[in-house]
């Protein structure tokens, strides 16, 4: 499955095409600063020559890429469909809604938002969505007022403080949760009165029972579900089960996974969107689109979150916008059904490489697209085995597992994720060999003293490691017959 055989168009040559138009973009870039021409051709050559494993990573299809480079990066659109601040807006419209219809359509929501820039960006929106709609809209009312221009001093500080007091329950970070669910130096640990749920210290599983017992103490107004390292699958029916019990909403943070939700490898339980109040996604990671973000919402809270600009969002990138929404009808195409199961075979196929060789995963396997390995049984930091790994042409990241003695920093996990190799075109054997060769770089890799960064690998071995991957990366080409001399 390479980066663009799944949109290819019949009888065209798409590789010949896609070569013509960056050959030519680069020779206009290269004219004005030929550094960052430089720059980006390098950058696809460190590409094709690395095994790219970090689990949000993949390669977008030149579609995609080329989309992003238009006129529309020159026009402001803050505002919504047919009804926008700037003049002359009729083509953001058609573009915006195109992106929500691909992404309703994909994903089976009664409303899409794409205007975020990131995930983050779409958290936010979710999160003041939430608000605006469970505490602002019922304050108003109390106080008899439309908007909140229309009160006092004193009544909007009242209002305020219960906007900025409200409760939120989220995955801990060190268990597979993200910065946005709650983490203290984010701004969602400094919007919320949080708390943090986590995993069962014997299984490294999500223990619902725990969650529900800890939703029923706090009582909190958000329920956040979903993971940036968590390597199995969440039952979201059993989330919104807690959530309801509680009077929770239930926000569903997708970014990861989402590309999993898309090609229906998460169904049923699994599956968040029918189960979720609000889902928040990127739109690149596994679903191999452009770094931007989405919200998904049900009818009840879609007027808040269609209110992103101006409450939490400036003008939308409509050229971003634009490339979603190619990306969403990309992932509307059978071949990316195939591709999303390629993605959690391959990543059984590596935890099992891991398991046969003696590594040690958290929880043992995985069911999604990560794998998260335990970097203690080598002796080394998260951060040496990164960087280890970075010398012999394996490119990871540094990942905190359960309970870290090294901290978010340091770490002691490195997470691997297969969505950017399966867009290569690697499966089963090709994974297996990626898993020999880690586990052949941190065998043969010692920390040093007490630094928990100095390293030092057996002489040889990095460049045996990196030659070995490249002769797959060889086998499995990047953009595939695409040229740029």
């Amino acid at each position: 499955m390479t980066a663009d055989s799944s949109i290819a168009a019949p009888g065209t040559d798409y590789a010949a095409t896609a070569s013509e138009a960056y050959r030519a973009a680069l020779k206009v870039i290269e004219s004005v600063e030929p550094r960052i021409a430089e720059a980006t051709r390098q950058e696809l050559a460190d590409q094709r020559d690395s095994l790219k494993l970090i689990a949000s990573e993949n390669y977008a299809s030149p579609a995609v890429l080329l989309t992003m480079g238009t006129w529309f990066s020159d026009k402001y659109a803050e505002g919504t469909i047919g009804h926008r601040f700037y003049a002359a807006c009729q083509n953001v419209d058609t573009v915006e809604a195109l992106a929500a219809e691909h992404a309703r359509e994909l994903f089976g929501a009664p409303y899409a938002y794409a205007q975020p820039h990131s995930g983050i960006d779409a958290n936010l929106v979710a999160f003041w969505a939430i608000l605006a709609t469970r505490v602002e809209a019922p304050g108003l009312a109390e106080l008899g007022a439309k908007h909140v221009n229309d009160l006092s001093e004193a009544d909007w500080e009242t209002l305020r403080a219960k906007l900025g007091n409200q409760r939120l329950l989220g995955m801990s970070l060190d268990t597979g949760g993200h910065l946005t669910h709650g983490f203290r130096p984010n701004i969602s640990g400094k919007m919320f009165h949080q708390r943090s749920y986590g995993t069962d210290a014997q299984t490294g599983l999500i223990d619902y029972d725990a969650v529900r017992a800890a939703a029923k103490e706090f009582k909190p107004l958000i329920l956040v579900a979903g993971y940036s390292a968590y390597p199995r699958r969440v039952n979201f029916a059993k989330m919104r089960e807690i959530a309801d019990e509680v009077g929770a909403t239930l926000m569903v943070d997708m970014a990861h996974f989402a590309g999993l939700v898309a090609g229906k490898v998460f169904t049923g339980d699994e599956d968040p969107v029918p189960h979720a109040h609000v889902t928040t996604t990127t739109t690149h990671k596994s679903l191999r689109g452009p770094r931007g973000g989405l919200v998904l919402a049900t009818e009840e809270y879609a007027p808040a979150v269609d209110k992103g600009c101006p409450m939490v969002l400036g003008g939308p990138l409509s050229h971003v916008m634009a490339a979603k929404a190619v990306a969403l009808a990309e992932a509307r195409q059978p071949a990316f059904r195939d591709y999303a199961q390629a993605v959690a075979d391959n990543a059984q196929s590596l935890a099992e490489g891991f398991t046969s060789r003696g590594a040690r995963l958290v929880t043992g396997g995985t069911d999604n697209h990560l794998v998260l390995l335990d970097v203690t049984s080598f002796g080394l930091t998260g951060r040496q085995a990164e960087s280890a790994l970075l010398d012999a042409g394996v490119v990871t990241n540094r990942n905190a597992i359960p309970a870290d003695p090294n901290g978010a920093w340091y770490t002691s996990g490195i997470r691997f994720g297969t969505p950017a190799l399966t867009t290569r075109g690697f499966g089963a054997a090709e994974f297996d060999k990626v898993a020999e060769l880690v586990v052949e770089v941190l065998s043969n890799t010692q920390a040093e003293g007490t630094s928990k960064a100095k390293y030092a690998t057996a002489d040889g071995v990095a460049a045996r490691v990196h030659a070995a991957s490249s002769e797959m990366l060889a086998a499995n080409p990047l953009y595939p017959g695409l040229t740029l001399s």
